[in-house]
């Protein structure tokens, strides 16, 4: 009997009528592997934060050696990664290879700007919390230098056309971290996020350098527009944070609206319509109110 059950289920999970449904059959189609990406990532992490999660390497050469074999593994497997991905979305492109070429030579050349910009996140969080002693510190420990490594690693990628990889990327720092940025996000230098646990930030979110955010604030959409099939439309529909913005705790921030700069929002605030800059949006003061008996509650 069991021998049965088992070559019935096995059977059924081997018949590919579900899938078809979800993705048209291609016999060249091969898909992307999340084993390599989470390999990518480490390798680039590697690159930007030498010797903190590899071995340490003091002496410039050794340092520039090391450095180099891991970006020429890097761009080894993004290449094929990227290849992958372009064939997947569009039927076997017999061009692929040559995009894929051309895209991952142009994230090669943006690694130092990544860094740069992964360095200033590293300040903000530093600049933004008393509890942290250095800066080594932030790098090891605070979950949003782990979201922001693989959320700029993604945005790079998102930007220059790459389909479904930026999206895993940024997911597998979501599942590790609580922290959901979609790779379409643009966010500026200096970006923070304490704590940051159910933190959300939207597709078409802009946010601005020097921008401060704590746990569980949702930069997110009001509605959104729907074609005449009922699909969605992929139109701006998250807000646009100004420079030097702090928003606290579990504040909700919906729609295409604008925060203007030097902007502090409390916590706990619902917010749908733009403010003007150096605005102090804040909760009303809570009622000191008496009941008897449970009367009122």
């Amino acid at each position: 009997m069991s021998e049965q059950i088992l070559k019935k289920t096995i059977t059924l999970l081997s018949a590919r009528s579900e899938e078809e449904r979800m993705v048209d059959p291609c016999a060249c189609r091969e898909l992307p592997s999340v084993a390599v990406l989470q390999s990518i990532v480490a390798l680039v992490r590697d690159v930007v934060f030498p010797a903190y999660f590899d071995e340490r390497q003091d002496d410039l050469r050794y340092r520039e050696y090391h450095i180099g074999v891991n970006v020429e593994r890097l761009s080894q497997l993004l290449r094929e990664q990227i290849a992958l991905a372009l064939r997947f979305e569009r039927d076997c492109d017999e061009e692929a290879d040559e995009q894929a070429k051309q895209i991952m030579l142009k994230f090669i050349d943006a690694l130092p700007e990544i860094k740069r910009l992964l360095f200033t996140d590293v300040m903000a969080i530093y600049d933004n919390d008393p509890a942290v002693h250095n800066y080594s510190e932030v790098i090891f420990c605070y979950p949003v230098v782990q979201t922001m490594l693989h959320y700029r690693i993604a945005h790079q990628l998102h930007v220059t056309g790459v389909p479904i990889l930026p999206r895993i990327l940024t997911e597998l720092a979501h599942s590790a971290t609580g922290i959901d940025i979609h790779p379409g996000a643009q966010i500026g230098e200096y970006f923070s996020i304490d704590h940051g646990t159910g933190v959300v930030i939207g597709e078409t979110c802009v946010i601005g350098d020097h921008v401060m955010l704590y746990q569980g604030v949702t930069l997110g959409a009001k509605n959104f527009q729907v074609d005449d099939h009922g699909r969605p439309v992929n139109v701006p529909r998250h807000p646009i944070i100004g420079d030097r913005v702090t928003i606290y705790a579990n504040s909700t921030i919906l729609g295409r609206i604008t925060i203007g700069h030097d902007t502090v929002i409390g916590g706990n605030i619902w917010l749908t319509h733009s403010v003007p800059p150096e605005s102090r949006i804040l909760q009303s003061k809570a009622l000191n109110v008496s009941f008897t008996g449970g009367l009122g509650i």
